[in-house]
């Protein structure tokens, strides 16, 4: 029952010729481990010119560690930036929850039938991964729903975002300095 472990990043192919023959481990199934990675932004500017809370002080209730920005919404930036990190943290969790849906899949295939039913283990399992393909799904219709968000507030507010555009900052040239002789 001697089991080495595999090196890090190592495949499943690698991984079962690793482990002994002897081995009490009856599944070799393909199971690799995902992990998400999510950058918190905690005290930094957030482009509308106002300081952003940090993260402990701004989500007390929510956790230590905010996912979204706080939905506080003075300027379009604001707007844009909590709509662009919707959509990014739904498209990668979407991912994330299809690629589970099928492993999920693969490895309740493998559970044979209790009654014996030709294809009877795929179909059970078809029926368990559908919910989570589902919430993959919805995962994705909201990264969808928030880019449209932002889309929909330029295209209602257009007026009013025209209106101020003129006083925004004009990039300056360079500027000559005639104290300096």
């Amino acid at each position: 029952m001697t089991t080495t472990v595999p090196p890090q990043g190592a495949s499943g192919a690698q991984a079962k010729r690793n482990t002994t023959k002897n081995s009490s481990n009856h599944f070799a199934g393909f199971a690799p481990s995902f992990g998400l990675n999510v950058n918190v932004q905690s005290g930094g500017n957030s482009g509308g010119g106002r300081q952003q809370q940090s993260a402990t002080a701004a989500g007390e209730g929510r956790g230590k560690q905010q996912i979204l920005p706080e939905p506080v919404f003075a300027s379009p930036a604001d707007i844009r930036n909590y709509c662009n990190t919707l959509r990014a943290l739904g498209i990668g969790l979407s991912f994330e929850v299809a690629m589970g849906a099928e492993i999920l899949k693969a490895t309740l295939a493998t559970v044979p039938d209790p009654e014996g039913r030709p294809f009877g283990s795929k179909l059970r399992a078809r029926r368990v991964a559908r919910k989570l393909s589902k919430a993959a799904e919805a995962l994705k219709d909201a990264a969808v729903n928030a880019a449209a968000t932002y889309g929909a507030f330029q295209q209602e507010y257009e007026e009013e975002i025209n209106r101020v555009r003129h006083r925004a900052r004009k990039p300056q040239g360079p500027r000559m300095d005639w104290a300096a002789q």
